[in-house]
């Protein structure tokens, strides 16, 4: 089975996850909800899920969010039948030009593959279209598909570019997703602006690991979002990518602090864990943090008395730069009462 942290994600937590634990188990024990606003793939909302607890994780990214809804919500499926239906697309043979294959062929993945990947598609698509699957599964289906490419494609973990060079064929196979529906039944997902959501919201525990530099994700990913949209849109570059102007984030952009502020300001929770390494002026400009430590303690005090706990931390990087004295770090505050 796949499971929820079985993807390259730039900035995955699960690496540190058990410093994430390690600060609240010493400084809140107990709690109730916890709300992860910036969840990415969904590792640490999963780390905490459990049956007497609800959950709430939202990415504004669409592939992500099916993701999530696969994993996490409390939807129904039929096991059996998601089986049989994995089986019959992993033996699914095509040789028909599609429009994955003819963009992103011989480039991200070998012709082939890429021919299968957008037949693959398509057949969830006809499922869910003659009522054969729900959205839940339809969900799992994807997730199992995203899941499954991402093993084989010919990047360095994400799709900002390809490897130029010959591509061998792999064989690429979906699996079942590991899925805990018992857990799940209080769980919330969303597909929102996390600084929408906020406002809309309360939880005991509030986790906010937001971009941290100018990369995008959606350009970084923005394959597999074309993927789960199916929109098809027309993409440019040699990246072929498409235009996700409508997607890019605020936290990469000079206007972060004003983001992070608006969040913080509007945040009703009892806890506040905020996720930002110590990458200020360390790398390459791209690299480098969008929001300082002045503004970082001088924000997050406005809610309550701050800590700080550290790891060392070497992180997902597609380059070959060494950074030394990486730190990941975790700012805790005990909102006030």
């Amino acid at each position: 089975m796949f499971k929820i942290n079985q993807r390259r994600y730039l900035g995955n937590k699960t690496k540190v996850l058990d410093l994430i634990k390690q600060v609240i188990d010493e400084n809140v024990k107990d709690f109730y909800s916890f709300c992860d606003i910036f969840a990415g793939t969904g590792s640490v909302g999963a780390f905490f899920n459990d049956k007497n607890k609800k959950i709430i994780v939202n990415d504004f990214l669409y592939h992500n969010f099916i993701s999530l809804k696969a994993f996490l919500s409390y939807e129904k499926f039929d096991e059996k039948k998601i089986l049989e239906l994995i089986d019959e697309l992993n033996n699914l043979s095509t040789f028909k030009e599609n429009y994955f294959s003819i963009n992103f062929g011989d480039k991200y993945f070998c012709k082939q593959n890429a021919i299968k990947i957008g037949a693959i598609r398509e057949k969830i698509d006809k499922w869910f279209l003659e009522d054969k699957i729900n959205t839940k599964e339809k969900n799992i289906l994807l997730t199992a598909l995203i899941y499954a490419i991402d093993k084989i494609a010919n990047t360095v973990g994400h799709y900002d570019a390809y490897i130029k060079k010959e591509i061998k064929e792999k064989e690429f196979k979906l699996k079942m997703l590991e899925i805990d529906l018992f857990k799940n039944k209080n769980n919330e997902i969303y597909n929102m602006d996390a600084n929408i959501l906020i406002r809309e919201i309360e939880c005991d525990v509030l986790y906010i690991d937001p971009p941290y530099n100018s990369r995008q994700y959606a350009n970084m990913y923005h394959l597999l979002e074309n993927l789960a949209l199916n929109q098809k849109p027309e993409v440019k570059g040699v990246a072929k990518k498409f235009d996700t102007t409508h997607l890019k984030s605020g936290y990469n952009q000079k206007e972060a602090v004003k983001f992070f502020e608006d969040l913080i300001k509007n945040a009703k929770a009892k806890y506040i864990l905020f996720s930002y390494n110590n990458m200020s002026n360390k790398g390459h400009n791209r690299s480098n943090a969008r929001i300082n430590d002045e503004d970082i303690f001088r924000i997050l005090k406005q809610k309550g008395k701050v800590e700080v706990f550290e790891k060392e931390y070497k992180d997902f990087r597609s380059g070959k730069s060494k950074i030394n004295n990486h730190k990941e770090r975790v700012f805790f505050v005990e909102v006030f009462k």
